[in-house]
């Protein structure tokens, strides 16, 4: 079994898997299937017998004097009657029909008991039977129509709900994923990957599982009622055509999809680009106008959507070569019976028994078709959604994690190195103690590893060699929810999302109250600015994408006042002041001096005036610590922190 075999029979089989919780619903919608199959099966038995029924060669040949003395055809002994009376026993004894023949007559059992003549004074079929298989042919077909709805609503909520849940499993694993993963993997195409290929899947799953259970058991149908025609009138040509022609119509589908699949999934990597350009674009618009690039934008976009373009034609150009080669297969097959059928006389009523059921399996045959494509192109899009699943770079967390309820005595890091890749290290043997209750700062020159102390801090990455301890503990042997409780962040990028004002100071403590909240703000020094007038529905009031309706110092204050919510021991700030004008970043470092209180903080300054009090500055340099001790002894050593705060007071 070749390897692309292997890997599609791994991926249907794992979106078999997400079926398995929503069985009951697909037995339904399967049996409604079955029922759609026999419901026609019992119909093209029904139509040659209403054919036959007023074919010229059937009329009964009543003498004149029967006509003119009145009497029944019921007294004419004719061939043909007596063969329209058989076929008139047999469909009544097949059917279950509630009626009887009674010598030339038929008597209507239910739901009123009904009597008349077979034939009529002119030989013709009695309107009354043409009737009754009218009634019993509409009954059918209501039947089947009643199936086919069942079938289609049952499958297509199984499809629908299938993807809902395909879409979620791959949402909750992103978001388990690592800052690792983050920060080589480009945000738009993630996008694209949750949106645009589920879409793809949501689409064709639910249609799909509908006709696979549908249009397989209709064709099943059309063919038992063909070998009932050929056995019944003893003409086998048609099952010969069939059995040579079948393969002819399977082919192109064959031909064709695994094409269809490859081409599939590079435009569904094209349209990924599509999204990055335009993530990019809108998240970076201020630039664009400053910049007036709106034209080189435009040019750049262009070329990849060209792209896109470009494989989703040619995909197009093979998809729609499917079903005109099936439509010429069948047509083909189709005439050349007809015109076999011609030479050796077949009647209209035997052409009719073998005939219809290939006409009525045609639509099913070609929904199989779409099905087929539909799968190969839904299969492009599963191939890449369960790659971006099997992706595995969140944080190990151990069986019998260790769930720490607070923080008693101190932080250690022992021999810490760090490196994003291989041969790049960020961090080289740093170790240092923070106690409880402590303020304890790092400084230095951009790209000196100060961000990557506090990303280990809290365990949004793993330490290459060394480790990291609380009370004594490796963050590592924790739970990552336990961990996560301990410590707050406050960060020089405050993320605000699109909520109310009261839903972002509240996020990460659901369980808190209006006033709990309203207590956060006043510390936070946010509570004035809320209910000052600029947002008039106070706490209720939207901040929009990204807090686009509040000032940085407005944004800032709300993420202080959400890690005052949450109450964390342990504090880590990474200078949420340096990109604030003098006065809104005086009312947000009063904010972080309360805060801070009954803490144990660690902070990353850029402006060394806000840590001149620090119990510790920790003073780093090229991924090591160079320097260590309180702001007076540091300025004494005369080294590289009286150097950095010499230059920046002079500026």
């Amino acid at each position: 079994m070749s390897h692309s075999v292997r890997s599609s029979a791994a991926t249907y089989g794992r979106l078999l898997s997400y079926v398995k919780p929503y069985w009951k619903v697909l037995a339904v919608g399967i049996a409604a299937g079955i029922l759609v199959g026999g419901s026609l099966f019992v119909t093209l038995l029904v139509l040659p017998k209403m054919v036959g029924a007023v074919e010229p060669a059937n009329v009964v040949n009543v003498p004149s004097s029967a006509k003119e003395t009145g009497l029944p055809p019921a007294a004419v002994n004719d061939p043909k009657l007596k063969s329209i009376l058989d076929q008139a026993r047999s469909a009544i004894s097949q059917f279950h029909l509630p009626a009887v023949v009674e010598g030339t007559s038929v008597t209507v059992t239910w739901p009123k008991r009904w009597t008349f003549d077979i034939v009529n004074g002119e030989g013709h079929i009695a309107w009354q039977l043409m009737a009754l298989y009218g009634v019993f042919f509409s009954l059918l077909w209501l039947l089947k129509s009643v199936a086919h709805y069942i079938n289609g609503f049952c499958t297509r909520y199984v499809g629908t709900k299938v993807v809902a849940d395909l879409r979620q499993d791959l949402f909750e694993h992103l978001t388990d994923q690592s800052l690792r993963f983050y920060s080589g993997n480009d945000t738009g195409k993630l996008i694209s990957r949750c949106t645009n290929d589920t879409s793809v899947l949501e689409y064709c799953v639910s249609h799909s599982i509908e006709d696979l259970t549908n249009a397989p058991l209709q064709i099943i149908g059309c063919i038992c009622a063909v070998i009932v025609a050929c056995r019944q009138y003893h003409s086998y040509a048609l099952l010969v055509i069939l059995f040579l022609g079948f393969p002819l119509l399977i082919l192109p589908v064959q031909l064709l999809g695994r094409k269809i699949r490859k081409i599939y999934k590079k435009s569904y990597a094209c349209i990924a680009e599509v999204f990055s350009r335009m993530h990019e674009v809108f998240s970076g618009i201020t630039a664009i106008k400053a910049f007036h690039t709106e034209s080189y934008e435009n040019a750049r976009f262009e070329e990849t959507n060209k792209r896109y373009v470009k494989q989703v034609i040619r995909a197009l150009r093979l998809h729609m070569l499917v079903s005109p080669s099936m439509e010429l297969v069948a047509v083909t097959a189709s005439l050349a019976f007809m015109i076999y059928s011609y030479s050796r006389g077949v009647t209209l009523t035997e052409l009719t028994a073998l005939l219809a059921p290939i006409f009525m399996a045609y639509r099913p045959i070609k929904d199989l078709a779409k099905v087929v494509t539909a799968i190969q192109k839904s299969m492009a899009g599963a191939d890449r959604f369960f790659e971006l699943l099997d992706t595995r770079t969140e944080l190990p967390e151990k069986p019998d994690a260790l769930e720490k309820k607070d923080f008693s005595e101190k932080i250690t890091l022992e021999h810490v190195s760090f490196s994003y890749e291989p041969g790049q290290p960020i961090l080289d043997d740093v170790s240092f103690t923070i106690g409880k209750g402590e303020m304890v700062a790092v400084v230095g020159e951009t790209g000196s590893g100060k961000s990557t102390v506090a990303n280990l801090l809290a365990r949004f990455y793993d330490v290459s060699s060394g480790s990291v301890k609380i009370d004594g503990t490796d963050v590592r042997d924790l739970s990552i929810t336990s961990l996560r409780s301990l410590i707050g962040v406050v960060g020089q990028t405050p993320v605000i999302f699109n909520e109310s004002i009261a839903a972002n100071i509240s996020y990460g403590s659901p369980g808190a109250t209006r006033e709990q909240i309203e207590s956060a703000a006043k510390l936070a020094n946010a509570h004035d600015f809320i209910t000052g007038g600029n947002h008039p529905r106070g706490y209720d009031s939207p901040t929009g994408e990204g807090g686009c309706q509040l000032s940085g110092g407005e944004k800032q204050r709300l993420v202080i006042a959400r890690a005052i919510l949450r109450n964390p021991p342990i504090l880590i700030l990474d200078e949420a002041t340096s990109a604030l004008d003098t006065v809104t970043e005086k009312m947000v470092q009063e904010a972080l001096d309360k805060v801070m209180v009954n803490r144990t903080v660690f902070a990353i300054a850029h402006r060394l005036a806000t840590v001149r009090h620090a119990d510790k500055i920790l003073v780093m340099k090229n991924g090591r610590i160079v320097e260590s001790g309180t702001h007076e002894s540091l300025m004494e050593q005369n080294g590289v922190y009286r150097h950095l705060y010499v230059t920046q007071f002079q500026k």
